[in-house]
């Protein structure tokens, strides 16, 4: 369960207080404690049982932690409830928590020992859930491989994160190539041939029945994107606080026993966070392998979601279906459109508003930091470029290069805390600190009614005759052109500038638009030290699955047109 003490309530965010302050900050911590267990409970998460119920939930957690407990309670508070829905059909919790003991069974027979690293490589199906929430019944160290890696960053990553057992569906198994099998054995999830080293064969063979309490927590490890370097791992342990939910609870009126769909991997931070956030709900989760913008709204009226998790660029591509295609659907019923991943945008934030109505929220964080604002409904019909106020239980601040703090108005460094953030890479390292808080690695600066917006990312700045040039900036501009369907921009070397900017512009269907029309249109809407040296039209931007653009791809490709 969530493991909550003093020590724990004044670490993290808190770490920047002078002593003084000690006592008054751990008594605001423990209120908000307090409230965050109201949200919980307000939420439907939280509800009265039966006292029998409630000892076996109980035992359940303290045997298995947050993770592994997971469909064990989902089994005893409503265990014919539908818990996952992908395109093999539907699974009940209790059938859910018969897999998981099995599959669990079946690995401790195979030598599988708490601590052990247990790697998932695989798309969003069944599969994601029983290697998950099996290994965290071992006590397992679970490691989410991106499933786009290549068979390098496989190997290089399985390495340094300590494999001793892999989980990879059927597509990856070429990939693999090269990569010796762990020494507990290689299983394929989403297999199109029976065999022996599938997971179905595994769960037949074993016993449902309770496996035993590991001598340790299980542990999830989170691989960053790897967009600006090799991906590095991010460990979780057992939550200290209320805060990564009741936060999310404060800002988002997700409600217990409903239906998500989630659209976004489920080895990514958001999508890992909404697919455990969703079984401790006791709702119905809804994924697919694939993402496909039609079938997302086909299923959406299906199944009557309330709640649909996306990252921007899949929002993008269900809004160009055209406003029609949406509404000769039903959603009803569809309460939360909940964005994370990469910048929203406030043109694509507005043409949502438009088409679902006050129903878009969105996060700024990341793997490492956790939370650090939600966006609500009202927050972007105020200011649609703007990342939402601070969720409560983190706190956010504005630093200079010496680490003095700026006041609202004045770009700088993001830092935040809570008691959310990780502990440190798995290889060695941590993101920059200062006065306890971790670096976002962006730009930006907060409005006079604690909106908080992002500039830029803090390495992407260029400096352009003297004058700091924010690359997200155009970018946002180009994004608002109506012939544009998205754009990415770049510093390259300008003699006359020392640094200047390249735009990448992706046209929508159909649309006409020259070089020097972007340019103009940048000139008209911003300083002229900020309009492009050169614009290349792209039919798409490099994207990793998350839908970050891999802008390290973008500038070796500008390197390679600049080469005689």
């Amino acid at each position: 369960m969530v493991e909550l003490n003093p020590q724990a309530i004044l670490s993290g965010a808190a770490k920047f207080i002078t002593e003084p302050e000690r006592t008054v900050k751990l008594a605001e911590r423990f209120g908000d404690e307090a409230y965050f267990a109201a949200l919980c409970i307000r939420s439907g998460m939280v509800a009265p049982e039966l006292p029998h119920r409630v000892a076996q939930i109980l035992r359940a957690f303290e045997r298995y932690g947050v993770i592994g407990a997971g469909p064990t309670a989902g089994a005893i508070r409503h265990g014919d409830r539908v818990a996952v829905v992908d395109e093999r059909g539907a699974l009940t919790y209790a059938e859910l928590d018969r897999r998981t003991n099995a599959l669990a069974n079946a690995w401790r027979e195979r030598g599988l020992e708490p601590g052990e690293g247990v790697a998932v490589l695989v798309r969003n199906h069944r599969g994601f859930f029983e290697s998950v929430f099996a290994a965290a019944k071992c006590g397992a160290r679970v490691i989410l491989l991106n499933t786009s890696f290549a068979g390098p960053q496989i190997r290089e990553v399985a390495a340094r994160e300590g494999t001793d057992l892999l989980v990879c569906d059927d597509e990856y198994v070429e990939t693999l190539e090269g990569v010796a099998a762990p020494r507990r054995g290689r299983f394929r999830a989403w297999a199109e041939e029976p065999g022996e080293d599938t997971l179905d064969a595994l769960i037949a063979s074993a016993s449902t029945g309770v496996p035993p309490k590991p001598r340790q927590a299980a542990r999830v490890t989170i691989l960053t994107s790897g967009t600006t370097g090799s991906p590095k791992g991010a460990p979780r342990g057992t939550p200290r606080s209320l805060s990564l939910l009741g936060g999310l609870l404060d800002k988002v009126p997700f409600r217990a026993r409903q239906t998500t769909e989630v659209c976004v991997p489920m080895f990514h931070a958001l999508g890992f966070m909404q697919a455990m956030v969703g079984v401790g709900f006791g709702s119905t989760v809804v994924v697919r392998r694939r993402f496909e913008p039609e079938q997302t709204l086909d299923s959406l009226e299906e199944h009557g979601a309330s709640a649909m998790v996306v990252v921007p660029v899949m929002l993008r591509r269900i809004l160009d279906l055209g406003e029609d295609e949406i509404k000769s659907r039903d959603l009803s019923a569809l309460r939360i459109i909940f964005s994370s991943g990469s910048a929203l945008g406030a043109d694509l934030a507005t043409r949502a508003l438009e088409v679902f109505g006050p129903v878009v929220y969105n996060l700024y964080g990341s793997t490492e930091i956790a939370y650090a604002t939600i966006a609500t409904p009202k927050d972007l019909e105020a200011d649609p470029g703007t990342v939402g106020k601070v969720v409560r239980g983190s706190v956010v601040k504005i630093f200079d290069d010496d680490g003095h703090e700026l006041p609202a108005g004045q770009t700088g460094r993001i830092f935040v805390g809570n008691l959310s953030q990780f502990e440190g890479y798995t290889g060695g390292g941590g993101k920059e600190e200062i006065h306890g808080l971790l670096s976002s690695g962006d730009l930006g600066h907060f409005d006079a009614h604690g909106r908080l917006f992002v500039d830029g990312r803090d390495d992407e700045m260029i400096v352009s005759g003297g004058e700091n040039v924010f690359p997200a900036e155009v970018e946002e501009l180009l994004a608002s052109h109506p012939s544009i369907a998205e754009a990415a921009a770049i510093g390259v070397e300008d003699e006359r500038f020392g640094q200047r900017l390249k735009a990448f512009v992706v046209l929508s269907d159909g649309a006409r638009l020259s070089e020097d029309g972007v340019k103009a249109y940048v000139k008209d809407n911003l300083a002229g030290y900020k309009v492009p040296r050169e614009v290349e039209f792209l039919d798409e931007l490099p994207r990793n699955q998350t839908g970050k653009v891999l802008k390290n791809e973008l500038r070796e490709r500008a390197a390679r047109r600049r080469s005689p």
